[in-house]
């Protein structure tokens, strides 16, 4: 990571972010813009969450959508709606945050923890707001943005009850297309302007959340494990349905003990292999619907194939 004054900067030449550096600069320069017009009480919030940290997937997924699908450079109207759906994922980001009582993300104290539990939480009301208005003028991604809103709530609950619940690959798969599926879907759409791209969209996001999936318990091993959030309350993620097929190891699921919680990591992380084939498999499928409905299937396939490696 690079330190620019206070804030960390991620590494540039994200493999993402290949052939959009110009869609990029025109994304960050609007953020600036919005933050730096934003309530005095909020910009130094607003700063800090937003400017120099971001990895941008979402917005990359935009970019390629609108590219698979027109030959026009991107407009305006997109820039918006690429720093909408920026904003509605660091509004989840603020609120995961707080939920798993984490201290940093990418190296930089979180919103919460920098400037306090309420003052981040009232930033991501603010942040919602002008979500919307930021794309005001466009009725179609005003619902899309709506829509994006409702279905992560709904995830994110779903994901809340159904923890430690010994569930099987396709409810993680129902799951993952609800919480990241949504998010993509959102951003294929806004893409262009569209339905077009709706299900290679939710592909996507389900590709990305098992491929996170994977890349958490690869970092759990490495570390000794014992300290990830999503095994310590029980959320239900790729490598976790398909180790907890075994008896034994839903039962360490279920009920945690700190010896429960080894083996059921230790089996997880015997899961790999089978959760690397799955997600293969969700990648076809992603590269099958681009090949049947892009103009440009390339460019997908090639957000794809960039995506399946965020696992290794």
């Amino acid at each position: 990571m690079v330190t620019t004054g206070t804030v960390e900067v991620a590494p540039a030449g994200l493999v993402m972010a290949e052939g959009f550096d110009a869609e990029l600069d025109q994304l960050r320069e609007f953020l600036q813009a919005w933050a730096g017009k934003s309530s005095a009480e909020l910009k130094p919030l607003l700063e800090w969450q937003f400017l120099g940290r971001s990895k941008y997937f979402r917005p990359v997924t935009v970019f390629a959508c609108h590219a698979a699908m027109f030959e026009e450079p991107v407009a305006d109207l997109t820039i918006r709606s690429a720093a909408a759906v920026e904003m509605v994922h660091n509004v989840s980001l603020i609120v995961d945050d707080i939920l798993d009582r984490s201290r940093f993300r990418r190296g930089v104290l979180t919103l919460h923890c920098r400037f306090g539990l309420l003052p981040a939480l009232m930033a991501s009301g603010y942040i919602t707001a002008d979500a919307y208005q930021i794309v005001d003028h466009n009725p179609f991604a005003v619902r899309r943005i709506a829509e994006l809103f409702r279905r992560l709530a709904a995830a994110e609950v779903l994901q809340w009850r159904l923890r430690r619940h010994p569930l099987g690959v396709e409810d993680w798969r129902m799951i993952a297309g609800e919480d990241t599926g949504s998010m993509f879907e959102a951003c294929a759409c806004l893409g262009t302007g569209d339905e077009t791209l709706r299900h290679f969209g939710h592909l996507l996001g389900m590709l990305y959340h098992g491929c996170d999936d994977v890349g958490d318990v690869k970092g759990a091993v490495a570390l000794g494990g014992g300290g990830e959030e999503d095994l310590r309350d029980g959320i239900l993620t790729l490598p976790t349905a398909l180790a907890i097929q075994d008896p034994e190891t839903a039962l360490h699921f279920r009920n945690p003990t700190p010896a429960g919680l080894q083996h059921l990591l230790r089996k997880m992380e015997e899961a790999l292999p089978a959760a690397e084939a799955y997600l293969d498999g969700i990648a076809l499928e992603a590269e099958a619907e681009a090949q049947q409905v892009a103009r440009d299937p390339q460019v997908l396939i090639k957000l794809v194939r960039n995506t399946r490696r965020l696992s290794a």
